[in-house]
């Protein structure tokens, strides 16, 4: 039976190869993959390819932005599963048929994505709520893909016109993890519950409360919260909601998540934000973020040396987000700092935007390869869908601006007078101590500089680079003597008699024609690496 079963298992993953080759294939992907056609392959190849890529539009570190703002469109939406396949899910789920623990259930769902379908119903107490029901076989199918697209990534990372902007292999195994935590709907009920507790002193914002003794990781069972969607203004209008207010508080509180809570919603579109009974409902807590204290001190750092301009403050916060892949140029790295928030400093505060300065900094971050943790990306996107959301129901809320004076009012309250004196009083006097050593210091100096003994070192990344080209000009040099001299004294050995033979000459001739031979392969091959690499 096992052998049975591995049996259909490779015939299956043949089968779907040959459809992701076909899908690939009539996309003519070795034409080049720019960011309209990828989102077109991925809605072909199906709900989980359609997942795998509203998870890659929220990692712009590793993908370029035009990429990532294709993928955030991608549908939502797929087509539902007949009610019969969802009723059996729920009593395998409940483990028991759903009219004991339910009065009714709507047979049209609220909504179909790629990992779930939502439905409404009544609990037998009459409480309404929502179903989130798990697509049956949809972590081994999605399994099964993943492993799929790692084998075909190749033909993707080969296609003409990407080169390396797109490190499909190093991004898949992240997305799985990041898929399979969604997938576990224990996850979810625990963010709703962590949100709830984080904002249940907040009188305007409220979200689902979970109903544990129902749910499962496949099967999630929530309070059902009637509203309307943020983006709906007319309606919200009419019905007297004033939608200043709105994105005001909205914003507000998503500043909170971050910068108190140090715990967001990572997915704030229009879709996730409800209207309902005046209060703003956040819902499908499915993608979260955390943000350690460590990483809330760093934000809060970056955001007061923007406001004052500070590049060396600004530039010591940047690199504490990341991880440099190589050394940094540090020069340059100031350069490009100065620049961007220049840029920046020149705008009207209120004009700033905050999605714009968030993808600028991602990008700077590419540029000097300087490797983030996902949750500070996810931060970033996150950021990004905000402010696209608040433009959509309150164009005049202004991100940035709340984000700062949110900062502000916590920096004002963390403010200890005492501290802040015991620090400089410490400061004073260490740099009074330094001070009394510097007589001491420059007469060592003169005495060094008398007697000839001074000596400056100075280092710039230019100056190593020339070296290191240098280097490798010399050494394309000697290759090329010694292939030389391995020819010339092979030629002057053909002219003696010296045996055995091979192919008419004699075996040094021979061996040295070959040695110079693979000098000169190698030298070529080094030469269109080095050349390709830049």
């Amino acid at each position: 039976m096992k052998q049975e079963e591995k049996n259909t298992k490779e015939h299956n993953s043949k089968g779907r190869l040959r459809e992701i080759l076909s899908v690939l294939k009539r996309y003519h992907i070795t034409q080049g993959i720019q960011p309209d056609k990828l989102c077109a392959i991925l809605e072909d190849l199906g709900p989980t390819y359609v997942k795998l890529g509203q998870i890659m539009s929220m990692r712009s570190d590793m993908i370029p932005e035009k990429y990532c703002k294709q993928l955030s469109r991608l549908r939502t939406d797929v087509k539902p599963l007949p009610f019969d396949v969802i009723l059996g899910v729920l009593e395998q789920e409940l483990g028991e048929p759903p009219e004991q623990v339910f009065l009714q259930i709507d047979s049209r769902p609220l909504g179909s994505a790629s990992i779930a379908q939502v439905h409404k119903a009544v609990l037998k107490t009459g409480e309404p709520v929502v179903l989130k029901v798990q697509r049956p076989g949809i972590k081994e199918t999605m399994a099964q893909d993943i492993a799929l697209i790692k084998k075909a990534s190749g033909l993707l990372n080969f296609a003409a016109g990407t080169g390396d902007l797109i490190d499909f292999r190093g991004i898949i195994d992240e997305m799985w993890e990041t898929t399979k935590e969604e997938m576990d709907f224990f996850k979810e009920a625990d963010h709703l519950e962590l949100f709830y507790n984080n904002q249940k002193e907040i009188s305007y914002i409220t979200c689902p409360k979970v109903y544990r003794e129902y749910s499962s990781c496949r099967l999630l069972v929530m309070s059902y919260i009637d509203g309307i969607q943020i983006d709906q203004t007319a309606s919200l209008e009419e019905l007297g909601y004033d939608m200043l207010e709105i994105g005001e508080k909205a914003a507000e509180n998503f500043c909170k998540q971050i910068l108190e809570d140090g715990f967001f919603h990572a997915d704030p579109h229009p879709g996730n934000l409800w209207i309902s009974d005046g209060k703003i409902a956040w819902l499908d807590l499915g993608m979260a973020g955390h943000l350690s204290d460590h990483y809330k001190a760093i934000l809060k750092r970056a955001i007061s040396a923007i406001l004052k301009n500070d590049i060396y403050e600004l530039k010591n916060a940047f690199l504490s987000f990341g991880t440099p892949k190589h050394k940094i140029n540090h020069a340059q790295l100031y350069t490009d700092l100065d620049d961007l928030v220049g840029r920046y400093m020149n705008m009207d505060f209120g004009t700033m935007n905050v999605g714009e300065l968030m993808e600028d900094f991602l990008d700077l971050l590419k540029t000097h390869e300087i490797s983030v943790p996902s949750d500070i990306t996810l931060l970033a996107r996150s950021m990004i869908t905000m402010e696209g959301t608040l433009k959509i129901c309150s164009p005049k809320v202004n991100m940035l601006q709340i984000l700062t004076t949110h900062m502000s009012a916590i920096m004002a309250k963390e403010f200890d007078i005492k501290k802040e004196l015991r620090h400089s009083l410490r400061d004073i006097y260490s740099s009074s101590k330094k001070s009394l050593e510097i007589p001491a210091q420059l007469s060592d100096l003169l005495n060094i500089t008398k007697n000839g003994q001074i000596r400056i070192n100075l280092e710039s990344s230019e100056t190593r680079g020339l070296k290191e080209e240098m280097g490798h000009h010399i050494n394309h040099l000697i290759l090329t003597v010694l292939a030389a001299v391995f020819w010339c004294s092979s030629a002057i050995l053909c002219l003696t008699d010296i045996s055995p033979q091979i192919f008419h000459m004699p075996w040094l001739a021979f061996a040295g024609f070959c040695l110079g031979g693979i000098f000169m392969l190698y030298l070529l091959i080094s030469m269109i690496l080095r050349r390709k690499k830049k």
